[in-house]
């Protein structure tokens, strides 16, 4: 299986067809949405990875094709300015989980 991108600027586009990975840019939502719609019937793509941007800007998209699909997974990647996300969320995501922290 294969990775496909969907990115918000081209820098990030720009790296990972560098290492091999194809993709699109898109900038508007209707654009994000096909974009998905024509990436989810390659059944060649198991991961479909996507700019923390559009996690923050539309998160109903993103929600409503993690819910609806098993396959290809669906994973936010920080972009050129770095993650959006606090220094350490994955620790903080893991005590909510829990409710123990560690």
């Amino acid at each position: 299986m294969k990775m496909f991108l969907i990115s918000d600027n081209v820098d990030t586009y720009t790296g990972m067809r560098l290492a091999g990975v194809d993709g699109v840019v898109v900038h508007e939502r209707d654009e994000l949405r096909d974009a998905l719609e024509d990436v989810l019937t390659d059944k060649t793509v198991g991961i479909v990875l996507l700019t923390e941007k559009f996690g923050r800007e539309f998160p109903d998209i993103i929600d409503t094709f993690r819910l609806e699909r098993k396959m290809p997974l669906l994973v936010e990647i920080p972009d050129r300015h770095g993650t959006g996300r606090k220094k350490d969320f994955i620790t903080s995501y893991i005590t909510d989980a829990i409710g123990l922290k560690l």
